[in-house]
């Protein structure tokens, strides 16, 4: 499994042709509490960078844009009931939902680890 991060702050974890997304710690810091999440439709396609999904949080509320085309295969449903594990856990069980990719090598131009990391310190 790889893990890319998008210029939105958001992270991707690709497993062949699925993709699990999340927002980043840098995200989940900028937004504050979360307080609410609205998941996207299972069974919904998107296109690349179309706004599967919206993160409220006590200052401000932000999409959250699928990162390639696709279907919406799960949401996760205990973030829709506990929208603070996108503030504990933005990185493991605070995902926001998984797709199956039309092409994964739309992907290949997302940042890595490193050059996310420097980007968003660019960001502050």
């Amino acid at each position: 499994m790889t893990i890319k991060f998008t210029p939105d702050h958001e992270w991707v974890q690709i497993d062949g042709n699925n993709a699990t997304v999340g927002i980043t710690v840098h995200a989940q810091d900028a937004l504050g509490d979360v307080v609410f999440v609205d998941l996207p439709e299972v069974g919904k396609t998107f296109a690349a960078k179309d706004a599967a999904a919206v993160v409220e949080s006590v200052k401000a509320a932000a999409d959250i844009y699928a990162p390639a085309n696709g279907v919406v295969t799960e949401v996760n449903e205990a973030l829709r009931a506990d929208p603070s594990l996108a503030n504990s856990e933005p990185l493991s069980t605070g995902w926001f939902f998984k797709m199956t990719l039309d092409n994964p090598s739309d992907l290949d131009g997302l940042m890595d680890e490193t050059s996310y990391t420097a980007f968003a310190a660019d960001a502050h």
